[in-house]
Order: structure tokens, then C-alpha cells, then sequence
């Protein structure tokens, strides 16, 4: 357990946090949320992008 300093809950304090054995950050189970979030949201553009690429080669990837 450890010190950090950051915003959560509208409050810019030092929090006490837990860390692992190498020294990382172990998130709280809102961080994790908004961190899946993002990487779902990041993977739904490279697919689209995917999908445009199939389209300009004339390939419709809903039907694959």
C-alpha cells in the first residue's frame, strides 16, 4: 500500500493505494471499467477501419 496523488471521486488529494511487488498501480474497479471501455472502443474503429479498406477493394465483410 502506497501514497498516490490524483482526482477521484471530484477530489484532487492523496489517495492511499494498493501496488503490487514491482512497484505498478493495481486499478480500482472504476479505472478498469473506463480502461475496457476504451480498448473496446479503439478495437470497434480498427475494425470499421478494416472494413473500409474491404470495401474499396470490392469485398462486402458482412458477408464473409
Amino acid at each position: 500500500m502506497g501514497i498516490w496523488k490524483g482526482e477521484r471521486l471530484g477530489q484532487n488529494i492523496n489517495w492511499l493505494r494498493w501496488w503490487d511487488k514491482s512497484g505498478n498501480l493495481l486499478l480500482w474497479s472504476s479505472e478498469k471499467v473506463e480502461q475496457e471501455k476504451q480498448r473496446v472502443e479503439q478495437e470497434k474503429q480498427r475494425v470499421e477501419r478494416l472494413a473500409i479498406k474491404l470495401r474499396d477493394l470490392g469485398i462486402d465483410a458482412d458477408s464473409l
